[in-house]
Formats: C-alpha cells, sequence, structure tokens
C-alpha cells in the first residue's frame, strides 16, 4: 500500500507577499525602488559624504558645467554640484512627506473614527460627530493649496511654517475616508452580531471596525505621500518654503532658481535632475500604492495567489511514493506531441 502524501501546509505571509509581487511586476518594482530610496535617503542623513562627493559648497570654476562623470547632472550657474543638491534634498522632502500625512492618518483619522463610529441620534457621539464633520467640511471648502499659502503667509515664510500650514489643510481628507469606511464597516452582519452577544463598543471598535479600516486607509496613505511632496514642492517653486542656493536645498526651489536664472532653456539637464527626482519618488508611491492594495485586500491577493501557483510546475513525485507499475506522470505533450 503506498504511503499517503504529507498534507500541504499554508504558505507562509512572505510567501504570499512574494507571490502576490511577482504576480505584479510593476508593483514589486515600486517597493524595490522605495526600499532604495529610503536607503538613500537614511544614508545621506547619517553621513551624507558617502554618496555626495561635494555637498552644498561652490566648486571653483565649474559655472554651468555639461554632465560627466564628475558631475553627473552638471553644475548650475552657482557653481554647485547639481547631483550633490539634488540627494541633499532627498530626506528633507521625503521626510516632509512622511511627516505630513502620517500626521494628516493620525489627526484626521482619529475623528473621523469618532464621527462615524460614534455617530448615532440624539446623543452627545452624534452631535460631536456633527460638529467634526461641518468643521471638516468648512476645510474642504477650501482648495487645500490655496489655504495652505495663505496659511503659510500668516505664520511666516520658511520650512517649519509650510509644514505646519499643509498639515492643517490636509486632515480633512482623512476624516472623510474613515469616516465613510466606519459607516460602512460598522452595519455588517458580524459587528450586529457581536453587540448583540453583549461585547462592549470600544472591543467592537478596535477588534472588528479598526481592523477592517486599515486596508483602504494604508493605500490611500501611502499614495498620499506622493501628492504632499508635489504640495511641498509646489509651494517651494513659489519660493514661500525656501531658498536656493542654501546649506539645505529642496526640490521645489532648485526648480525655482533654475526657471528664474533661465537654465531651463539654456541648461536643461539642471531642471531635469530635481524634476526628476520629484517624479521618480511620487512614482514610486505609486506604485507602492497598488502594491499593498492587491497584498491587503483578500480577494485579490488570492487572485494573485492562484494565478502564479497555476504557472509553477507540479511538484515532482518521488519515485519510491509510486505503486510498484505504476509509471511516473510524464511532462505535458505540446501541439506536435514532443514534451513541452
Amino acid at each position: 500500500m503506498a504511503p499517503t502524501p504529507p498534507a500541504s501546509r499554508p504558505d507562509s505571509s512572505a510567501r504570499v507577499v512574494w507571490r502576490v509581487l511577482r504576480s505584479n511586476p510593476l508593483s514589486l518594482g515600486g517597493f524595490a525602488l522605495i526600499v532604495l530610496i529610503g536607503v538613500v535617503a537614511a544614508v545621506v542623513a547619517i553621513d551624507p559624504h558617502l554618496l555626495i562627493p561635494y555637498g552644498p559648497q561652490q566648486i571653483t570654476g565649474a559655472y554651468h558645467a555639461r554632465p560627466s562623470w564628475a558631475h553627473p547632472f552638471g553644475t548650475d550657474g552657482n557653481s554647485f554640484d547639481v547631483y550633490s543638491n539634488v540627494l541633499l534634498a532627498l530626506p528633507l522632502d521625503l521626510g516632509i512627506g512622511i511627516l505630513i500625512a502620517g500626521s494628516a492618518l493620525l489627526g484626521g483619522g482619529t475623528l473621523g473614527l469618532i464621527a462615524g463610529f460614534f455617530d448615532r441620534p440624539g446623543t452627545l457621539g452624534g452631535a460631536l460627530s456633527v460638529v467634526i464633520m461641518r468643521i471638516t467640511d468648512i476645510f474642504l471648502s477650501f482648495p487645500s493649496l490655496i489655504l495652505a499659502l495663505a496659511i503659510t503667509r500668516a505664520l511666516g515664510l520658511g520650512v517649519g511654517p509650510t509644514v505646519l500650514a499643509i498639515g492643517l489643510t490636509w486632515w480633512p481628507y482623512y476624516v472623510r475616508l474613515v469616516r465613510g469606511e466606519v459607516l460602512a464597516v460598522k452595519g455588517l452582519p458580524y459587528v450586529v452580531a457581536a453587540r448583540a452577544s453583549g461585547v462592549s463598543e470600544w472591543r467592537i471598535l478596535a477588534r472588528h471596525v479598526i481592523r477592517n479600516v486599515l486596508e483602504p486607509v494604508v493605500v490611500f496613505f501611502t499614495l498620499d505621500i506622493g501628492t504632499v511632496l508635489v504640495t511641498y514642492s509646489t509651494i517651494g517653486f513659489i519660493g514661500v518654503a525656501s531658498k536656493y542656493p542654501s546649506a539645505q536645498p529642496e526640490w521645489g526651489a532648485m526648480l525655482a532658481f533654475y526657471q528664474s536664472s533661465g537654465a531651463i532653456n539654456a541648461y536643461p539637464w539642471e531642471v531635469f535632475a530635481p524634476g526628476a527626482a520629484i517624479f521618480v519618488t511620487v512614482f514610486a508611491f505609486s506604485l507602492l500604492g497598488d502594491g499593498l492594495r492587491d497584498i491587503l485586500d483578500p480577494r485579490t491577493r488570492r487572485a494573485f495567489v492562484r494565478s502564479s501557483a497555476g504557472r509553477e510546475p507540479p511538484a515532482e513525485v518521488p519515485a519510491t511514493a509510486l505503486p510498484s507499475g505504476t509509471v511516473p506522470p510524464s511532462a505535458p505533450a505540446n501541439d506536435l506531441g514532443a514534451p513541452a
């Protein structure tokens, strides 16, 4: 009697993630690009001399030098190495994007949970929900960029006031998103059954509501980092956030300086470097958001895992495990009758 083959073990989480990413090359490329950007930003923040040959200092006699091995993106009109300044700006721009999106997620997400889960007519939670949503509507009635510019002018010019101004205008989007997801989840049968069985409201909120709201919120947060980066670079391009040249470069300010000095026509390689840095970073976070959506959504994840498993060759059966006189299965034949 042939021995019983061992039962197949369920795939680990890491293997499932790998299968999903392998089935979607763009998402895999986004993950790899984000890891590369994060490592480069960390190295520049800790020890910039490992990757930056010149730093924010002028190079004698190198005005508008063309791209070369010594200066991959050339030098600008102030004799600064463009490649060095682009890398020096990476930790600042990336950190600002994560900081603003993260603070908006925490603040707006908390208000959205309150406004959605405790929204019951005739209760204190219902009145608080109305107040939160009306304030949110007031902020959403203004374009976020225009409102951020107005707040920046009131607070003063600089990186700090600009970050604070964008953060004050960014949280309403998360309030709307989280409240809508909470309202959709809290009426599902398993939540109603948990409440009917005597489970406390805070336990329902923590175990059933928040866990099911995290998926769309995390995906939106990942995509939102790129949007924040574009908004901050736009304000920097206008000249409100920071100035260039300075000890701490910034991509938007670099583009503004090159545009005002006429380098965009005469020396286009100078403009290409900070513009490409913004594009690549935002594009990487967009791909990362798509990949996270595929990984976190159970239906999409199962579809990718099945399609990936269907392309894998079947596991070979050891000859000793076959009954005597059984011929091992051969490879499938192609249209010509030969083994594939």
